[in-house]
């Protein structure tokens, strides 16, 4: 399949009205279940329709900016939809942040509302103290507010008159932010129409994962992210499938439970996530879920772990790689087609090219920076010309990784480009060390970085997490990883450590530990 195949969205466009279109026939059909109840495809129209007219009554005005900081529960796709069914522009932020973050984000954005989990209120109202930009409007979800500055989300919803009409948008108007998670200076403020996701729902989410209504979906990755927001909204709405939310941490125990009581087919992890579930001794057994397929993003998925994982369940781990910047995934493996320490095949509709320092193509087996080209990218960083230019470049996304085409077609990572170490004129991927440290039977996760010897040369350095009572030396992990490397790739010093610095995605954070080696 190519974009071509698939019907592209009309000149005129709106996410949030063609995802109610797809299921005013299951009104009565569970769209969304959290952990305060339940919410029909019926009831889900309704109170986005609701949420447009309240936003656009409290002086909200189209392509203005609305954020949402809120934790995954049923109210989440109602403020999100509904500011994108108004033409307003919803800025969907980390939960995990703090008030000097969302201080920057709310000036950055120039938010003229937001809508709050009530949890996280009291960072909310430390934020705006904070912030160079008023907002017109706090709404919160899940709790009356305790003062006269913001506004019960139910209240606003049961005062407001659905729009009868969504706001006449073009695919390629902006829809809405999602906020990059730099490893170093501010987050970027990452814009993306309204087309984008129904591309990445057609592309990958029905073609690749074939979801159907169905299916019962569940993500560990929040819906303020971009692959999150994929899982758990446009790819299960887009064809009238059921989602499991869930607004606590996904600990493997978190987890479980959800797989028991909601039954969910189809889960998507990040390999932290999955590494933590095996090494669990709360693991359920096959017998217990209904998974029938399993999805992989943030970070390449160590071959041994997808094995370990389909051995025990019986079912895939489809790994794939996505950005922010392209909204999704775009290079995958696929189901009845895996190959576990690669990351597949482009998807379909998606071109992709590696490149040299050069800027010229790089032959199969030599490593480049993996360029993009697909409908889904996203149109700039707000106010950010220098860093657009640097990652959008013409029809093209510079990703930031690197990786090596292989000579069956498929693709095989080999880290971050600010990552890559270069080892006695050699480049080295840290992450193949780690993918090798990690197929230890000790290892729970492993994090590779360069630092300098007395001399000033680059030598590469672990920082090993084992697994709970697992014994093992240094030397021991060195002589593993020699037996199965090229001797130049083997760490030359190792340091066992209880856990490793992550994104809130689960993305080891090598910056922070090359920090910690600088500061000693």
């Amino acid at each position: 399949m190519n974009t071509n195949q698939v019907p592209p969205p009309g000149e005129r466009f709106n996410i949030a009205a063609h995802l109610l279109a797809r299921n005013s026939a299951r009104a009565a059909k569970t769209a969304f279940i959290d952990d305060r109840g339940r919410l029909s495809y019926g009831e889900l129209d309704e109170r986005v329709r609701r949420m447009a007219a309240a936003l656009l009554g409290a002086g909200v005005r189209r392509e203005e900016r609305v954020l949402v900081l809120m934790h995954d529960g049923n109210d989440w796709p109602v403020a999100f939809l509904g500011a994108l069914y108004a033409g307003i522009v919803p800025v969907a932020v980390n939960t995990l942040l703090t008030a000097d973050d969302y201080a920057y984000m709310i000036a950055h954005s120039r938010a003229q509302a937001a809508i709050v989990s009530a949890p996280l209120l009291p960072v909310l109202r430390a934020a705006l103290a904070g912030a160079r930009h008023e907002v017109r409007q706090v709404i919160v979800s899940g709790g009356a507010p305790d003062g006269a500055d913001a506004r019960a989300l139910d209240a606003v919803l049961a005062a407001s008159v659905p729009l009868a009409a969504c706001a006449d948008t073009a695919g390629d108007d902006p829809g809405f932010w999602l906020y990059s998670s730099g490893s170093t200076g501010r987050p970027k403020g990452t814009v993306h129409t309204h087309a984008n996701p129904y591309w990445t729902a057609e592309l990958y989410g029905s073609a690749i994962l074939g979801l159907t209504e169905s299916d019962i979906c569940f993500s560990a990755a929040k819906l303020f992210f971009a692959y999150g927001l994929g899982n758990a909204l446009t790819f299960p709405l887009s064809v009238g499938a059921t989602v499991v939310l869930m607004a606590e941490r996904p600990t493997p125990e978190a987890t479980f439970k959800r797989w028991i009581e909601h039954r969910p087919t189809v889960f998507f992890g990040a390999p932290t996530g999955f590494a933590g579930m095996l090494a669990s001794p709360a693991l359920p057994a096959r017998d217990q879920v209904a998974l029938r397929l399993a999805s992989s993003a943030g970070e390449a998925l160590p071959a041994e772990l997808g094995a370990r994982f389909t051995a025990h369940f019986g079912i895939e781990i489809i790994d794939g790689i996505g950005s922010t910047e392209m909204l999704h995934i775009f290079l995958s493996n696929r189901p009845g087609d895996v190959r576990y320490g690669t990351t597949g095949r482009p998807v379909p509709g998606y071109e992709i090219a590696l490149r040299g320092d050069d800027g010229r193509p790089v032959p199969d087996g030599e490593t480049g920076d993996l360029y993009i080209r697909g409908p889904s990218a996203a149109l700039m960083y707000w106010g950010n010309r220098e860093k657009s230019r640097e990652t959008f470049q013409g029809a093209w996304t510079k990703s930031g990784d690197k990786y090596v085409r292989n000579a069956d077609g498929t693709y095989t990572y080999s880290g971050r480009s600010d990552d890559m170490l270069k080892v006695s004129g050699i480049y080295v991927s840290p992450f193949e060390v780690e993918a090798t440290l990690v197929q230890h039977p000790a290892v729970l996760e492993a994090a590779v970085i360069g630092v300098a010897d007395a001399e000033g040369l680059t030598k590469t350095k672990a920082f090993v997490v084992l697994k709970p009572a697992a014994v093992v030396d240094e030397a021991g992990l060195k002589a593993f990883v020699k037996d199965r490397l090229a001797p130049y790739k083997y760490p030359r010093a190792i340091e066992f450590v209880a856990e490793l610095p992550k994104t809130a995605t689960g993305k080891i954070q090598r910056f922070r530990l090359r920090e910690r080696e600088s500061a000693r």
